[in-house]
């Protein structure tokens, strides 16, 4: 396979993960495979990823905040606990071997599943949702950002869930989201650049398509709303269950 083929196979598996990351989450299970596929090691594979997704959630952030959806007052008071936790998280990860990072990424992906099954359930609308403490707020967002540092591909969805907990629909949920994963990969980019694990060729194709599907995936976000939000959360759970059960 020649150097312009496998940019242009990254640029267009960038475009697909870029539409998905902003209507969903989950994108990033196609390009750092396809990435690894492509001879990086794993653990190069996920920096390189990282400045394509950097790229996408500026698109989007822009995008939404251009349609009157601004997710900075949102993601203010959690602001703190994420991208603290993303520093934490991308420094772990840095310093893992690639053989190691390989057995975490197959196990975060498997626990991912949980909250978003959970989360799928019909929601009684008579049943009143006690808002978190504060503490129990910034603990999960922490936690979400040591995730989204270390691992980054389906962090959207971890943060889907924890929003629309707090009563948010989908369509604002994803503007705060793709803010939020912007400012933790903007943290966690530094520390992978620093040890060396990032292949710039691969993320200049990378950069290109996740921008151009932050844009498009941020449009569809405003003009589908939650009825296109929804099937698209529902096709990346069962794509991601299908994964991790080896069904294809």
């Amino acid at each position: 396979m020649d150097d312009l083929t496998t940019w242009m196979i990254l640029a267009l598996g960038g475009l697909v993960a870029g539409v998905i990351n902003t209507l969903a989450g989950g994108g990033s299970l196609l390009t750092v495979p396809l990435l690894v596929f492509l001879g990086l090691p794993a653990t190069t594979a996920n920096g390189t990823n990282r400045i394509g997704v950097l790229f996408q959630n500026l698109v989007s952030t822009l995008r939404f905040r251009k349609e009157g959806l601004d997710g900075f007052r949102g993601a203010r008071p959690i602001l703190i606990p994420i991208v603290l936790g993303a520093l934490i998280g991308a420094t772990i990860a840095s310093r893992m071997s690639a053989e190691i990072f390989k057995q975490v990424f197959g196990i975060a992906m498997i626990a991912l599943l949980i909250p978003i099954l959970r989360q799928a359930r019909p929601v009684d609308p008579d049943k009143t949702i006690e808002p978190r403490s504060r503490f129990w707020n910034h603990l999960i967002f922490f936690g979400i950002g040591l995730y989204g540092g270390a691992i980054q591909a389906g962090v959207g969805l971890f943060l889907i869930a924890a929003l629309a907990r707090s009563g948010l629909d989908l369509v604002r949920a994803n503007a705060i989201k793709v803010l939020l994963i912007g400012m933790l990969t903007l943290v966690a980019v530094p520390v992978f650049i620093a040890h060396g694990q990032v292949d710039w060729p691969y993320a200049s194709a990378l950069v290109l398509g996740f921008a151009l599907g932050g844009e498009l995936g941020a449009r569809a976000a405003i003009k589908g709303g939650e009825r296109l939000i929804k099937p698209v959360l529902v096709v990346s759970v069962l794509a991601m269950a299908g994964r991790m059960l080896n069904l294809y």
